[in-house]
C-alpha cells in the first residue's frame, strides 16, 4: 500500500499536558442519535479555572396539551491531551452537588476503519443520556492511518486515558472507575486497553461493538470470494494501519505489528471484563468476539458476547431497543464503588 510519514508516537506520559489551562468553553448542536449526527465543532481548551460552558439550552416541544421540556443538558469542553492535531478530547458532564462523591467515567473511542471518524459525530445524543445515568463522558479522536501506523492509534487511547485520570477532579471523576467503549475500529481499540499488560490497571471494564479485534483475520475475510465491500475496504484499511502487505514475502516487522494489533496476543490473568457485541448481519462477525472471549475466560476473565438480530454495524446497534439499557446496566455493575 506504500509507505506513509508516521509522526513520532508520545508516550502516555509524554502526550499529557503538565499543566492545566484557561480556555474559553465551547459551544455545541444538537444532534440525531448515533449513525446519523453530524461532527461537532467545539474548541479546545486544557482543563483548568475557566468557567465551563454548557452544551446549548434545554428543548421544549410545544402541544395543544402539554410542554415538555428534556433535562438541562450537561456541561461541555473539548480539550488537547497531546500536541499533534488529532489529540482532541470532548468532556461531558453534569454539576455535582457540594458532597457529591467522585463519579464513574466512560472513554469513548470511534470508529472508522483506523483511517476516519470523529469523537463528536453520532456520538453526542449517547453522552448526554449517559450523563442522566450518573456517568462523566469522554469522547476521544487519536491519530489515523495511513499518516499514522500501528501502534500509534492505541498509544493515543492510552494517552487520552492516562489525561482522564490525571485531570479527574475537574469534572469530578473517580480516577479507579473508569471503564472504555469504542465501536468497530475504536473497539478494537478498547480491548487493546483493556488487556494491555495487566488490563484492569488501565480500565475496570470494556464494552466494545463490532470490534475487528484480530486485524489479519479481517484482512482474510475482505479476500474471500463472497467478501462485502465493508469487508473489503476494512481489508485495505488492515494494510493501511500496520502499513505492510501480509503474505509470505512480507517483512518479519509485518508480522510482528499484526500479531501485537491483535487483542488474544495479550491476555493474560488480571485483563479487564468485557461486554463484546455484534449484529448477526454484521460484516465484523461475531467469530472477531468469540475467539477473544475464550482466551479471556480460559484466563479467568468475566466476558460476555451477545449477538443482536438484524443488518447492523456498531453504533448502529444502538438502535436497538435493548442494547442502551444493556449497555447501563452493564457499566453500573462493573463501576460500582469499592470494586
Amino acid at each position: 500500500m506504500g509507505a506513509h510519514a508516521d509522526p513520532p508516537a508520545p508516550t502516555p506520559s509524554a502526550s499529557v499536558p503538565s499543566a492545566p489551562g484557561t480556555g474559553e468553553p465551547s459551544a455545541g448542536q444538537e444532534t440525531a442519535p448515533p449513525g446519523t449526527g453530524s461532527p461537532l465543532a467545539s474548541s479546545t481548551a486544557q482543563p483548568g479555572n475557566g468557567q465551563a460552558g454548557t452544551d446549548g439550552e434545554p428543548d421544549a416541544t410545544v402541544t395543544a396539551q402539554a410542554v415538555m421540556v428534556t433535562p438541562e443538558l450537561p456541561r461541555f469542553r473539548t480539550y488537547a491531551y497531546g500536541r499533534a492535531p488529532a489529540q482532541k478530547i470532548d468532556a461531558y458532564w453534569r454539576d455535582p452537588g457540594p458532597r457529591a462523591t467522585p463519579r464513574p467515567a466512560l472513554l469513548l473511542l470511534h470508529g472508522g476503519y483506523w483511517l476516519e471518524g470523529d469523537k463528536g459525530g453520532g456520538w453526542k445524543y449517547f453522552a448526554r443520556r449517559l450523563t442522566e445515568e450518573g456517568f462523566v463522558v469522554l469522547s476521544a479522536n487519536y491519530r489515523l492511518a495511513p499518516k499514522a501506523h500501528w501502534p500509534a492509534q492505541r498509544v493515543d487511547a492510552l494517552s487520552a486515558l492516562a489525561f482522564i485520570k490525571k485531570h479527574a477532579r475537574v469534572w469530578n471523576v473517580d480516577p479507579n472507575r473508569v471503564a472504555v467503549m469504542g465501536s468497530s475500529a475504536g473497539g478494537h481499540l478498547a480491548t487493546q486497553l483493556g488487556t494491555l499488560g495487566t488490563g484492569t490497571r488501565q480500565v475496570r471494564g470494556v464494552i466494545a461493538l463490532s470490534p475487528p479485534n484480530n486485524p489479519y483475520l479481517a484482512f482474510q475475510d475482505g479476500e474471500k470470494p463472497g467478501a462485502t465491500p465493508n469487508q473489503r475496504k476494512l481489508r485495505v484499511a488492515v494494510t493501511d494501519l500496520v502499513r505492510c502487505l501480509p503474505g509470505a514475502a512480507a517483512a518479519p516487522d509485518c508480522w510482528t505489528r499484526l500479531d501485537d494489533a491483535s487483542t488474544v496476543t495479550h491476555v493474560s490473568a488480571g485483563d479487564a471484563p468485557m461486554l463484546l457485541m455484534h449484529a448477526t448481519g454484521d460484516f465484523v462477525p461475531v467469530t472477531q468476539s468469540t475467539g477473544l472471549a475464550s482466551a479471556l475466560r480460559a484466563a479467568g476473565v468475566q466476558t460476555t458476547v451477545k449477538t443482536i438480530e438484524g443488518e447492523m454495524h456498531a453504533s448502529q446497534m444502538l438502535n436497538d431497543e435493548q442494547t442502551y439499557p444493556t449497555i447501563v446496566e452493564w457499566l453500573k455493575k462493573h463501576l460500582r464503588p469499592g470494586q
